[in-house]
């Protein structure tokens, strides 16, 4: 399975880079393509195209959306050779800015919940639901709190999966977020 992360960011920022490398550790620099970037920094955790998605005409591809009506199984791993991820920073409340890409792209959507999901997390999930584990038996945490400095937190307003009952965040994230408070 390739995972491609279409970037919709103006610039490759800090966190966005930060939840990149997550992506390339979790499926790994051969599984992993970016497009509509020239960010040459991203070689380094996977092959980079120019191109948006829409311009690849992939076969057997398809794109996760919060909105589909339909959820990722384990089974869609022999149906679809890529799984696509709008690469956004979240707004929250999400402005869907995956609609547009799916009209355009013309191939099956899934979800994978219908909650919003840091880009690193939406990979991860789909990988452990493509590796045979339905969405359902899959461990999330809402909402998650983190401290700044004394008297200080910051409340991200995402799902995040839970591992041996942390949830998946880079520390890097949560160090940027201690110097750059939202």
């Amino acid at each position: 399975m390739k995972y491609i992360i279409e970037h919709m960011e103006p610039e490759l920022s800090e966190w966005c880079y930060a939840e990149y490398q997550n992506i390339s550790k979790i499926v790994g620099k051969n599984n992993l393509i970016f497009t509509n970037t020239n960010e040459t920094k991203l070689k380094t955790l996977g092959t980079v195209k120019n191109q948006s998605v829409t311009q690849l005409n992939l076969k057997k591809a398809c794109l996760l959306d919060p909105s589909a009506k339909e959820t990722l199984k384990p089974q869609d791993k022999n149906k679809f050779d890529y799984l696509i991820f709008g690469g956004i920073l979240g707004d929250y409340p999400r402005k869907k800015r995956t609609e547009p890409l799916a009209k355009q792209l013309k191939i099956p959507t899934r979800n994978i919940g219908h909650k919003q999901m840091s880009t690193d997390n939406a990979v991860l999930t789909a990988f452990i639901i493509i590796s045979s584990t339905p969405l359902q038996k899959i461990k999330f945490k809402d909402k998650l709190t983190i401290p700044i400095q004394k008297g200080e937190e910051v409340i991200l307003p995402y799902r995040y999966i839970l591992i041996n009952g942390q949830p998946f965040i880079s520390q890097k994230i949560i160090n940027y977020l201690k110097h750059n408070p939202l």
